[in-house]
């Protein structure tokens, strides 16, 4: 199981499904509310692909989804991109359950650079949202 972070929500679950889909494991994923669409996408294009259905699990919710998942006693593994509160929670809650858990937390993107001809506004405003 993957939650997906706002940030990156294909890279990093393309960094870990295949892995799991390669070495036989069906794969549950949660993208974050904030940006569902690119799980989504992933997994109609690896269904149009032949992907078996149940393979590739999409899940989407908020804590109470996460609780389940934290609990759920089929899911053996979580992996974790995102902020220190949900992550300790998340690393708390499931190792408590049994899991392994692997959580990557508080990581931003502090590096910017904006071009000559960028709208100051908007890059402003989405490097503060990225934070």
């Amino acid at each position: 199981m993957q939650t997906a972070p706002f940030n990156f929500p294909a890279m990093i679950p393309l960094w870990m499904f295949p892995l799991a889909l390669a070495t036989g494991n069906t794969y549950v994923l949660k993208p974050t509310e904030k940006a569902p669409s690119a799980s989504l996408l992933l997994a109609k294009h690896l269904h149009d692909l032949g992907l078996p259905p149940g393979v590739l699990n999409i899940i989407q919710g908020a804590k109470p989804t996460v609780d389940g998942i934290v609990t759920h006693p089929g899911i053996r593994a979580i992996s974790f991109v995102g902020s220190n509160q949900a992550g300790e929670y998340i690393h708390d809650v499931g190792s408590r359950h049994g899991k392994r858990v692997q959580a990557n937390l508080g990581a931003k993107n502090h590096a910017t650079v904006m071009m000559n001809d960028a709208d100051r506004d908007s890059t402003v405003k989405a490097v503060v949202g990225a934070a």
